[in-house]
């Protein structure tokens, strides 16, 4: 009788191949359709782009979840809280990715609050989590990465001149490629290959690339963000209500 013994052990390889992407793509998918805040406020069409790759026009109270990108459309400034009452405001023409956001308020070990600002420009209020975990906060540029110290900042990414003169929505002319930062409140530190550098509240700056390292500018070279009035009405935090709070969202799926 032939022995049949090496392709069993191929096929046990295989299988136990097979059996690692299940759970590798389960723990994935269950990780993205986590639930992480929801629009607060809305002045115009906000797309969202899920892990799947279904795209959804989103309304006030609509549901965002971790690995969601955002695309704030012309005129559009959009509002997002997250379940640890954080805000991320964007501006119009922005594209931004829930990375990675876990909060639980009896697991600070869990803390995870990562973002890629991808395009455009946004205002962060740190919550909870960034009170509590602040090393945990990332948001990540085309130029370089912005850690927090219990923070209110401003970040705006102009690619290029041609983008800044042909972007839709306001825009900030004049302002020259690159990173641009403005702390409100507390502080920031903006790491990238060129070095680190901290800023503090009053404070402005400015990454050209990645590998340049970030400057302190003596005045605003012209960063602006002016969100409809109406956006700093709030509607109370969801860090209180949990998970519950996020019930009752409606959106509309694009086919």
């Amino acid at each position: 009788m032939k022995n049949l013994r090496p392709k069993c052990t191929v096929i046990e390889a295989l299988a136990q191949t097979l059996l690692c992407a299940v759970l590798l793509f389960g723990a994935s998918a269950a990780w993205a359709g986590q639930v992480v805040g929801v629009v607060e406020h809305l002045s115009g069409p906000l797309m969202d782009r899920k892990a799947d790759g279904t795209v959804k026009v989103l309304a006030a109270k609509s549901q965002v979840e971790s690995g969601d990108t955002l695309v704030a459309e012309k005129n559009t400034y959009a509002q997002i809280r997250f379940i640890d009452n954080s805000e991320i405001t964007l501006r119009p023409g922005t594209t931004f990715k829930i990375d990675d956001f876990a909060y639980d308020a009896d697991k600070p070990d869990g803390d995870s609050a990562v973002f890629s600002l991808v395009k455009g420009g946004l205002r962060s209020i740190t919550g909870l989590l960034g009170k509590r975990n602040k090393e945990k906060f990332q948001l990540k540029t085309p130029a370089a990465t912005i850690g927090i110290r219990g923070t209110t900042f401003i970040a705006q990414w102009v690619e290029d001149a041609a983008a800044v003169k042909s972007a839709s929505g306001p825009v900030n002319p004049g302002l020259v490629p690159g990173l641009h930062v403005a702390v409100l409140d507390g502080m920031i530190v903006v790491t990238n290959a060129g070095g680190a550098q901290h800023f503090p509240a009053g404070q402005f700056g400015f990454v050209p690339n990645m590998t340049a390292p970030p400057i302190v500018l003596p005045q605003n070279p012209g960063l602006k963000f002016t969100p409809p009035p109406t956006f700093s009405t709030s509607s109370g935090p969801l860090a209180s209500q949990g998970p519950a709070a996020l019930q009752n969202t409606v959106d509309c799926i694009v086919r």
